[in-house]
């Protein structure tokens, strides 16, 4: 298993210095979130594109997969009725997919709640739309060579797919290889009836979890908090997860680079300790 530090975790670097800094501090890549690239990602010409891969090859660090794929452009949602809006959207997403690729990332992790909503007075509507997109995005990855990851986020953030089980509910729907989910320990912590261990246990041998994010239910970083991460990746061992685990608190103390170093020490030390 490798570790993939999110890079806003260490949003204040530029591109450059979190490629140089996930290197020297020991990760084995960096899953970018586009705007960190561009405030229109999707429009990135090849030849920047080009130049951003050269860049962290140089640096030795690998550009493992994209995430927070609906912050920018601004104006995006997998749920709304505008017409408008959905164009919009549905292109991001198609284009997104080629700069992972390019980018010679695997993956792309869809969670972005705020892009996500339910209309109170459309909750089927919404819930419908939502799935269209996502078979959308399993199509646009297929075609690009990538998965397409739903995120299950906690029910503070969104009430659309809240729990692995709500996830593997459509990709059932949608039938395509390309789509699968993951597990978010924060969000996973609040949102699943069960432990982290067994949701692992219940879910790896299914095949639908193809990606994992480290942080604690308090917002930390892993050993930040109460999530024991032994049996977390005795989990991960045991169901025969080969995937990146990406690193990915939301409270970083006294900073983030501070915080990632110590969150990339307290994982590397649990799994050279669980046989």
């Amino acid at each position: 298993m490798k570790l993939t530090l999110c890079s806003t975790v260490v949003a204040k670097l530029d591109f450059a210095s979190m490629c140089a800094f996930a290197k020297r501090t020991g990760y084995d890549g960096l899953e970018l979130a586009p705007m960190t690239l561009s405030h229109e990602p999707h429009l990135l010409p090849a030849a920047k594109i080009a130049a951003a891969k050269k860049l962290a090859d140089d640096h030795g660090i690998a550009i493992t997969g994209l995430f927070s794929l609906m912050h920018a452009p601004h104006g995006l949602s997998i749920t709304s009725a505008d017409p408008a809006t959905r164009a919009l959207t549905f292109d991001v997403i198609e284009r997104l997919c080629h700069v992972c690729a390019a980018l010679g990332g695997k993956y792309m992790v869809h969670g972005s709640s705020q892009y996500r909503q339910l209309d109170p007075a459309d909750r089927a509507g919404s819930r419908a739309r939502g799935v269209e997109a996502f078979a959308h995005a399993a199509k646009c990855a297929a075609a690009a060579g990538v998965t397409y990851l739903l995120e299950p986020l906690r029910p503070s953030r969104t009430a659309f797919i809240n729990t692995v089980a709500d996830a593997a509910e459509v990709i059932d729907a949608i039938g395509s290889p390309a789509l699968k989910t993951m597990l978010d320990c924060c969000s996973g912590s609040e949102a699943e009836s069960e432990s982290l261990v067994e949701v692992l246990d219940r879910w790896l041998p299914t095949g639908k979890i193809a990606h994992f994010h480290a942080n604690d239910a308090n917002h930390r970083g892993p050993g930040d908090g109460a999530v024991r991460f032994d049996g977390i990746i005795a989990a991960l061992k045991r169901g025969g997860y080969t995937g990146v685990i990406g690193v990915e608190p939301f409270i970083c103390e006294p900073d983030g680079p501070a915080c990632a170093t110590r969150a990339l020490k307290h994982l590397r030390g649990v799994m050279q300790s669980v046989q």
